[in-house]
């Protein structure tokens, strides 16, 4: 087993090696495609103008992403997945040849374990569902443009040309393996696939709500004290990451295992303080929000306030601190965008509206 996973190993560093050879000079592309595939752009960017456009989308969007990151933790904390800048120097299976040698970024040193990749998992499910919601649009269309096997082929295409840069990406900045991202993209696919049948989210109250936000913070910190009581530490890869990361400033507390898991559960917490406030149903339920001068004021609005907001970042200095108020600020992105914005867009507009002419 170990010879076999040494083997699969040391394929994955021969291509990540190839690729920091031959394409030196695309490390800026690559870096800017990691940086895109963060989820972080699912709740910053994608959720705000999907909300506003199709309601239905941006709350699965939400959920796919959320649940996938969730589920890519737990994954990851079971199958103690190796990362490549670490791996060779703590492999045995250089020990009669030189150790490769890698070239890091400062987005390399992720602090968790490395497979399923994450970004992989979570491009793939945000992406599927996004594709999926183009094409049920496109194809209900009672005078389609383009034939739908052009439009299913195209976008289809889109998708996994996508994917396929996602995971050259992750592999060139040599953190994670081939497998580890194929892995990723495959989950990703899996989850948005399931939630793409599940319709109780869409009517899910705030109690419901915190409910499954509770359930999913409570089994992964379960699941960690358990295994820890058994003598199996799941920060084990926290360790690795900081002895072999070529910068100490490279390694961010924000990609530690439990920075995501707070930060999942706030977003979750905050799309279902939005969906169920007064001031959402009062803008975003009534007529006003069926007027599509309304829904672009929103998504313009909500992308440059949150683009504000995530400049701002929580100090690092306190562990504790950081954690919760990056539940805190995860929370504020969805009911901004689903209720404060909203509501605030409704407000200015009816203003207008009573002046007189």
């Amino acid at each position: 087993m170990d010879a076999g996973m040494d083997l699969l190993h040391s394929s994955g560093i021969d291509l990540v090696q190839y690729l920091q050879l031959n394409y030196r000079d695309s490390q800026s592309w690559f870096t800017f495609i990691s940086i895109a595939a963060d989820l972080r752009n699912t709740f910053y960017v994608f959720f705000p103008i999907w909300f506003h456009l199709c309601e239905a989308v941006g709350v699965k969007l939400i959920w796919v992403a959320v649940i996938g990151d969730w589920l890519n933790l737990i994954f990851k904390w079971i199958l103690f997945g190796q990362r490549p800048y670490w791996w060779v120097h703590e492999t045995s299976y250089y020990v009669n040849l030189s150790v490769p040698v890698l070239e890091q970024f400062p987005i390399t040193c992720e602090t968790g374990p490395g497979s399923p990749s994450g970004h992989a998992m979570g491009s793939a499910g945000v992406w599927y569902v996004m594709v999926t919601a183009f094409l049920a649009s496109a194809l209900q269309s009672k005078r389609p443009c383009v034939p739908s096997r052009c439009v299913r082929a195209g976008l289809w295409t889109i998708f996994w040309v996508i994917q396929f840069c996602v995971c050259l990406s992750r592999v060139f900045v040599a953190t994670h393996f081939p497998h580890q991202v194929l892995l990723g993209v495959l989950s990703g696919m899996v989850v948005a696939e399931v939630f793409g049948r599940i319709n109780s989210i869409y009517k899910a109250n705030l109690k419901s709500y915190l409910q499954i936000t509770l359930f999913l913070f409570s089994f992964a910190l379960g699941f960690y004290l358990l295994l820890k009581v058994l003598g199996v530490d799941l920060l084990w890869s926290v360790e690795k990451a900081q002895r072999w990361c070529a910068r100490a400033e490279w390694i961010h507390i924000d990609t530690t295992p439990f920075a995501g898991l707070v930060r999942n559960m706030g977003t979750l917490f905050g799309l279902g303080l939005a969906l169920n406030s007064p001031i959402y149903a009062e803008s975003c339920k009534g007529k006003r929000g069926q007027q599509f001068c309304f829904r672009i004021s929103c998504i313009v609005a909500s992308l440059i306030i949150l683009h504000l907001f995530d400049s701002v970042k929580p100090p690092t200095q306190r562990e504790f601190l950081f954690y919760f108020l990056s539940f805190c600020k995860s929370a504020a992105v969805p009911l901004a965008a689903a209720a404060l914005i909203p509501f605030c867009v409704s407000q200015v507009l009816n203003i207008q509206e009573k002046k007189p002419l």
